[in-house]
């Protein structure tokens, strides 16, 4: 138990009352009960959230550690950043249905190519109308008052999209270029955000 409270950096509040504890040692707290007699697989269901970020890192590390160790962890969480991180293979659960399953990069890749967000001054439905046709474009749609646009050749379709844009005399006020992400991966199986989700 020593060396857990060790571990877990527990060490200045192990002598006071659980009910005086931050967040983050109550999370750590959880995790070292899990872990006291050694399992071999381990059930964490949101074990980050509410947390800071320094408490959250260092649920992340000890998750790494258990892994290590040898540990099967299964991890439900809403932080796609999390999954990416921490697991080996990830499910996509939408509605209570697995809609996607595979490692994080089996996953992102099979998205392919770029994305490619931008917003303009007010006018969000024109450019999405205006740009969605593009042969480039392989698929195009409205996020949280953003264009969100998956491109083949993210650099190449760049030039394009802002001389369409200039063109139209459409403002440009942010634009993004990236590589998928678990949440790009998200909004394509399920065709919203999590953000959108229901609790």
């Amino acid at each position: 138990a020593a060396e857990l409270i060790d571990m877990l950096e527990l060490e200045g509040a192990a002598d006071r009352k659980t009910g005086t504890y931050s967040g983050g040692q109550k999370r750590r707290l959880d995790i070292g009960l899990g872990l006291v007699h050694g399992p071999k697989l381990l059930f964490l269901d949101e074990p980050t959230t509410g947390l800071d970020p320094q408490s959250r890192a260092r649920v992340w590390d000890e998750v790494r550690r258990m892994h290590d160790r040898g540990t099967t962890v299964f991890l439900t969480t809403h932080y796609l950043d999390e999954a990416d991180a921490l697991c080996d293979r990830v499910a996509i659960i939408d509605y209570g249905k697995i809609v996607a399953e595979g490692t994080p990069e089996e996953l992102k890749r099979a998205i392919a190519g770029d994305v490619v967000t931008f917003s303009v001054a007010g006018e969000q439905r024109r450019a999405l109308d205006l740009i969605q046709g593009e042969p480039f474009v392989r698929e195009a749609r409205l996020e949280n008052g953003s264009v969100h646009l998956y491109v083949d050749r993210g650099e190449q379709a760049m030039p394009a999209i802002l001389r369409l844009l200039d063109g139209a005399n459409l403002q440009l006020l942010t634009v993004e270029l990236h590589r998928p992400s678990l949440d790009d991966v998200f909004l394509r199986q399920t065709g919203r955000s999590l953000r959108e989700s229901p609790a």
